[in-house]
Order: C-alpha cells, then structure tokens, then sequence
C-alpha cells in the first residue's frame, strides 16, 4: 500500500511538470561516430545565470528508465529529501546491444561496448558540465545489462561517479568479485546501491546476492553501501521501489534533521552541538557541491537535545550560530539568555530576554513568550529582595 501511495504522488507530481521541463537534445560524438539523443530534465527553478550548483543523474537506458528516475527525483525534491538535480536520459534503443557490448571473461566493456563508455565519460559529461550549473557530484543509474555496464566507471583512475544506482544489475563474467575489491581501495568518498527481489531472475538473482556478501564485508570508510532485497518484486517492478530507497539513502544527509539522526547521532555526539551542524552542512558542501543553510527549524531541534543533555556550552553556542545565521531573530539571543538563565546569572539572562524583543519571532519562540520569562525574572528578583528584608529585620 505505501509503495502504491509514494507512486501515485511521484506520477502526480511529475505529471505536473513533465512537458515544460524536458527538453530534447542530441550530441556528435566522434567515439561512437554518430550522434547520440538525449532527454534532459532541469530542476525546477532552474536559472542558468544564476550560482547555484546541481548534481547530474545520468540514466542509462533512458528510453524507459528516465521518466521514472524523473518522477522520482521531482517526488524527492518537493519534500527537500533531496537537492534539485540535473537529469540526463540517455536513448539506446537497437544500439544497445552494442552500448554494453562487453568482455564475457570480465565483464568489462570492449570494442563497442568500450567507445560508448569513452562517449559517456569524456564526451556526454564535459558536454553537460559546459552546457549547465553541474556540482561535481555524479549519479549513474543502470539496470539490468546497464547495471552491470556502469560498474565499469569504478575502475578508472579519476571517478566520473560519486554515486552507482544498480537496479538488477546482470553481472557477467568476474566483474562482480572485481568490483568489491575495488571499493575496497577508494579514499575518495563514494556511494553504492545494489537491489534485488524475491522474484528477481533467479541467476541473476543468485549473482547479487553473491555480490552483495562480498561487500558488506569491505571495512572502508570511504564507501557508503546500500542494499535492498524486495518482496514480491519482479526484475522490472522493482525498479520504481529501488530508486526511492537508492535516493532516498544516498542522499540521507541532505535531509533535514529526523528523530534517528537526533537519537542516535545528536545525543551522544561528543562535543558542542553547533560543531555537529556545522559539520554535517560542511559535509553536504563537501559532497554534493552544495551551499545549504542550516534552519531555524535544525536549530532547535538541536537546542531541545542540549536542554536534554543538560548541555548548557552548547546551548549558548547554539545561540551565538544562530545570531551568525539569522541575525534578526529572537531565537538564538533566547539560548543565550536561557543558558544565563540556568547559571543563575538573572540579570544576564534579563538583559538579554529584553533585547529579544527588538527583535522577530523566531522558530516557536515568539515576543508573548519572551515576555512572560521576563515576568518570571522580574517576580524571582522581587522575592530575593523581600527575602534580604526578612533576613535584615531578623538581625
């Protein structure tokens, strides 16, 4: 039933923005002699003057694969599950028996096979990487014999990939063994997804799951595995499901913050709290080529943690990031008057409750609020004063 659900909202969503966004183009190459087609998809927004970077999905088998790869990228990015990404189809039809035209002893690519991986590392990328606002994260998704091909991009000495979608994939020869192997030996960061199904092609089936032994048992780093085995799936219904999870999983840390993450990352994190976010954006920077600012919304959720770990260094350094971030904000002079609140430095904590209120609500800390900590200082400071009388007239 929820896969049914996400692929009715994914079809709707894309339906939506399908005709206006897909262009149509086709590119010379002088490896395969001949002229090559493609459909593009550009993010919604899309400004061609602007600075703002995109990842590029390149989607072998492009004839059938793109539009669902397409649907589910415009279904992610409506959540902010994922960054807005370039998306590049590219049509095979008769030729690809020869696109993936390969070795039967390694599995590698050859003859054609090799001169259509040359076209897609040296000619389709630079081509798109000039034509468009490219990050330098790359996502190559194959299916079935493409899920095998696009392995083939591992091997080489400089990644033209960051990210390998294998739906499927039919390995042939020994390039499965090869490709745990090579994984093990990346010290670049890189992401595999793998994908199988109870009703998978039985041998093929077979050689995934073989796969899939031999790199879950890799200690790098470096590689960040996924792997899912679907029920009631066949080779081709599962496609729509795997390239939920596949999205979904390699682009995890983009996502705003989730109970998990908050549970199981934030709350035992050793450290401040704001080294931890600025951190993990630096991280997606570093990734995906990509600037996003931490929100309010993060922000608080990590100051409910530091009030949970009783944190109160990180409190404060929360407020003093978020005065960084949002400085016509109430919400982070509201941490540091909490903190100072906490350490028993009242007037402090006054002080800098009243300042708040030049400034704009912030997150679900409004002026109302504000005021009545205020009212409380203000009533804890008459209290401490009849109790210096009492102690006065004692004497």
């Amino acid at each position: 039933m929820r896969n049914t659900i996400l692929s009715v909202l994914t079809l709707f969503i894309f339906t939506a923005s399908y005709a206006q966004q897909v262009t149509y183009k086709e590119i010379a190459s002088s490896n395969l002699s001949a002229e090559r087609k493609l459909k593009i998809k550009l993010p919604k927004g899309y400004d061609p003057k602007a600075d703002e970077k995109y990842p590029v999905i390149i989607v072998f088998d492009g004839d059938y694969l793109f539009e669902p790869v397409a649907g589910q990228v415009d279904f992610q990015t409506y959540f902010d599950n994922m960054p807005g990404s370039i998306v590049v189809g590219v049509m095979q039809g008769e030729n690809r028996f020869y696109d993936a035209y390969y070795d039967p002893a390694t599995g590698l690519p050859t003859e054609s096979g090799l001169r259509f991986h040359d076209f897609i590392a040296d000619e389709l990328l630079p081509y798109i990487d000039d034509k468009y606002n490219t990050s330098k994260f790359r996502v190559a998704v194959g299916h079935d014999t493409m899920g095998n091909f696009i392995n083939s991009y591992l091997f080489k000495p400089d990644l033209a990939f960051q990210a390998y979608v294998c739906i499927s994939p039919d390995f042939i020869g020994s390039l499965s063994s090869f490709i745990s192997k090579r994984l093990s030996l990346f010290k670049d960061d890189v992401f595999y997804y793998m994908a199988t199904a109870d009703k998978d092609i039985p041998q093929i089936r077979e050689n995934i799951l073989a796969t899939d032994a031999q790199i879950k048992s890799l200690d790098n780093q470096h590689l960040t595995y996924y792997f899912d085995d679907f029920e009631s799936e066949t080779h081709y219904t599962l496609v729509t499901s795997a390239l939920a999870r596949s999205f979904e999983k390699i682009f995890d840390i983009y996502n705003p913050l989730r109970e998990k993450e908050l549970e199981e990352k934030v709350l035992p994190y050793e450290g401040t709290l704001d080294r931890y976010l600025t951190d993990r954006y630096q991280r997606i920077e570093k990734l995906f080529g990509i600037k996003k600012q931490i929100s309010e919304a993060e922000i608080e959720k990590v100051a409910l943690v530091a009030e949970q770990r009783e944190d109160l260094k990180s409190l404060a350094k929360l407020g003093n990031l978020a005065n960084k971030l949002y400085p016509e904000s109430l919400l982070g002079t509201y941490y540091l008057a909490q903190s100072a609140e906490a350490l028993g430095k009242t007037k402090k904590a006054k002080k800098l409750y009243e300042s708040a209120l030049t400034l704009n609500d912030g997150g679900h800390i409004d002026k109302e609020y504000i005021f009545s900590k205020i009212d409380e200082l203000t009533v804890a400071d008459v209290d401490e004063e009849v109790d210096e009388d009492d102690d006065v007239e004692e004497n």
